[in-house]
Protein backbone atom coordinates (compact mmCIF):
# COMPACT_ATOMS: atom_id res chain seq x y z
CA UNK A 1 0.00 0.00 0.00
CA UNK A 2 0.92 3.59 -0.39
CA UNK A 3 2.19 5.41 2.72
CA UNK A 4 0.00 8.51 2.42
CA UNK A 5 -3.05 6.59 1.36
CA UNK A 6 -5.46 5.72 4.16
CA UNK A 7 -8.35 3.43 3.45
CA UNK A 8 -11.70 5.13 3.74
CA UNK A 9 -14.49 3.52 5.56
CA UNK A 10 -18.06 3.55 4.46
CA UNK A 11 -20.26 5.89 6.41
CA UNK A 12 -23.08 4.20 8.25
CA UNK A 13 -26.22 6.23 8.69
CA UNK A 14 -28.68 5.28 11.38
CA UNK A 15 -32.23 6.51 11.09
CA UNK A 16 -34.29 6.50 14.29
CA UNK A 17 -37.26 4.21 14.32
CA UNK A 18 -40.37 6.03 15.40
CA UNK A 19 -42.10 4.54 18.45
CA UNK A 20 -45.80 4.17 17.93
CA UNK A 21 -48.01 5.68 20.57
CA UNK A 22 -49.15 3.20 23.21
CA UNK A 23 -52.41 1.44 22.60
CA UNK A 24 -54.91 2.49 25.20
CA UNK A 25 -57.38 -0.16 26.17
CA UNK A 26 -60.59 1.01 27.75
CA UNK A 27 -60.92 0.11 31.39
CA UNK A 28 -63.14 -2.88 32.02
CA UNK A 29 -66.59 -2.07 33.22
CA UNK A 30 -67.28 -3.61 36.58
CA UNK A 31 -70.92 -4.59 36.93
CA UNK A 32 -72.51 -3.00 39.96
CA UNK A 33 -75.59 -4.35 41.64
CA UNK A 34 -78.44 -1.85 41.66
CA UNK A 35 -78.79 -0.29 45.06
CA UNK A 36 -75.08 -0.63 45.82
CA UNK A 37 -73.86 2.25 43.66
CA UNK A 38 -71.00 3.91 45.52
CA UNK A 39 -71.23 7.59 46.28
CA UNK A 40 -69.24 10.13 44.30
CA UNK A 41 -66.96 12.52 46.18
CA UNK A 42 -65.39 15.75 44.92
CA UNK A 43 -62.29 17.39 46.39
CA UNK A 44 -61.12 20.93 45.63
CA UNK A 45 -57.33 21.17 45.50
CA UNK A 46 -55.50 24.32 46.71
CA UNK A 47 -54.80 25.42 43.13
CA UNK A 48 -58.53 25.34 42.34
CA UNK A 49 -58.76 22.06 40.46
CA UNK A 50 -61.60 19.72 41.36
CA UNK A 51 -60.97 15.99 41.59
CA UNK A 52 -64.05 13.78 41.47
CA UNK A 53 -64.14 10.05 42.17
CA UNK A 54 -65.75 7.25 44.05
CA UNK A 55 -65.13 6.89 47.74
CA UNK A 56 -63.21 3.86 48.81
CA UNK A 57 -64.12 2.07 51.97
CA UNK A 58 -61.06 1.57 54.13
CA UNK A 59 -59.99 -2.03 54.56
CA UNK A 60 -61.43 -3.39 57.74
CA UNK A 61 -59.46 -6.08 59.58
CA UNK A 62 -61.25 -9.35 60.10
CA UNK A 63 -62.75 -9.73 63.53
CA UNK A 64 -60.58 -11.71 65.87
CA UNK A 65 -62.22 -15.00 66.70
CA UNK A 66 -61.97 -16.25 70.23
CA UNK A 67 -59.57 -19.14 70.63
CA UNK A 68 -61.12 -22.36 71.83
CA UNK A 69 -60.33 -23.53 75.34
CA UNK A 70 -58.55 -26.61 73.95
CA UNK A 71 -56.12 -26.37 71.05
CA UNK A 72 -56.87 -28.24 67.85
CA UNK A 73 -53.56 -30.06 68.08
CA UNK A 74 -54.49 -31.51 71.46
CA UNK A 75 -57.86 -32.63 70.11
CA UNK A 76 -56.19 -34.27 67.07
CA UNK A 77 -53.69 -36.09 69.27
CA UNK A 78 -56.47 -37.34 71.54
CA UNK A 79 -58.56 -38.55 68.59
CA UNK A 80 -55.51 -40.26 67.14
CA UNK A 81 -54.97 -42.08 70.44
CA UNK A 82 -58.60 -43.20 70.54
CA UNK A 83 -58.36 -44.47 66.95
CA UNK A 84 -55.12 -46.32 67.74
CA UNK A 85 -56.75 -48.01 70.74
CA UNK A 86 -59.72 -49.03 68.61
CA UNK A 87 -57.42 -50.55 66.00
CA UNK A 88 -55.42 -52.41 68.66
CA UNK A 89 -58.62 -53.81 70.15
CA UNK A 90 -59.78 -54.92 66.72
CA UNK A 91 -56.44 -56.60 66.02
CA UNK A 92 -56.62 -58.37 69.38
CA UNK A 93 -60.09 -59.67 68.53
CA UNK A 94 -58.91 -60.71 65.09
CA UNK A 95 -55.97 -62.69 66.46
CA UNK A 96 -58.23 -64.33 69.04
CA UNK A 97 -60.67 -65.31 66.29
CA UNK A 98 -57.88 -66.77 64.16
CA UNK A 99 -56.53 -68.77 67.12
CA UNK A 100 -60.01 -70.15 67.92
CA UNK A 101 -60.60 -71.05 64.26
CA UNK A 102 -57.25 -72.84 64.09
CA UNK A 103 -58.05 -74.85 67.23
CA UNK A 104 -61.48 -75.79 65.83
CA UNK A 105 -60.00 -76.99 62.53
CA UNK A 106 -57.34 -78.99 64.41
CA UNK A 107 -60.04 -80.70 66.49
CA UNK A 108 -62.04 -81.54 63.36
CA UNK A 109 -58.97 -83.08 61.72
CA UNK A 110 -58.18 -85.08 64.85
CA UNK A 111 -61.78 -86.32 65.12
CA UNK A 112 -61.79 -87.35 61.45
CA UNK A 113 -58.48 -89.20 61.92
CA UNK A 114 -59.80 -91.07 64.97
CA UNK A 115 -63.06 -92.06 63.25
CA UNK A 116 -61.41 -93.05 59.97
CA UNK A 117 -58.59 -94.87 61.79
CA UNK A 118 -61.13 -96.78 63.90
CA UNK A 119 -63.07 -97.77 60.81
CA UNK A 120 -59.87 -99.01 59.14
CA UNK A 121 -58.90 -100.95 62.29
CA UNK A 122 -62.32 -102.61 62.48
CA UNK A 123 -62.11 -103.61 58.81
CA UNK A 124 -58.63 -105.05 59.14
CA UNK A 125 -58.99 -106.79 62.46
CA UNK A 126 -62.44 -108.28 61.98
CA UNK A 127 -61.96 -111.95 61.13
CA UNK A 128 -65.58 -112.87 60.97
CA UNK A 129 -67.81 -111.87 58.20
CA UNK A 130 -68.41 -112.98 54.69
CA UNK A 131 -66.18 -111.47 52.08
CA UNK A 132 -67.50 -111.40 48.57
CA UNK A 133 -65.45 -111.43 45.44
CA UNK A 134 -62.32 -112.71 47.17
CA UNK A 135 -60.41 -115.94 46.49
CA UNK A 136 -59.60 -118.26 49.38
CA UNK A 137 -56.29 -120.07 49.05
CA UNK A 138 -55.37 -122.89 51.41
CA UNK A 139 -51.68 -123.44 51.59
CA UNK A 140 -50.56 -127.02 52.38
CA UNK A 141 -47.23 -128.55 52.68
CA UNK A 142 -46.02 -129.27 49.26
CA UNK A 143 -43.12 -131.48 48.44
CA UNK A 144 -41.05 -131.08 45.33
CA UNK A 145 -38.79 -134.04 44.50
CA UNK A 146 -36.74 -134.22 41.39
CA UNK A 147 -38.64 -131.43 39.66
CA UNK A 148 -41.95 -133.12 40.30
CA UNK A 149 -44.68 -131.49 42.40
CA UNK A 150 -46.48 -133.61 45.00
CA UNK A 151 -49.30 -131.70 46.51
Amino acid sequence: MYPDHTPQRAVEVHHPTPIPPPVVHPAPVVPVQPGTVPTVASIVLPDGRVVTGYTIDPARPEPVTAKPAVSRTAVNVALGGVGFLAVCGGLLLLTSFIAALTAFITQLITLAAVIFGGWIAVQVLSGSGHREGGTTVNIRKAVIKRNKFFG
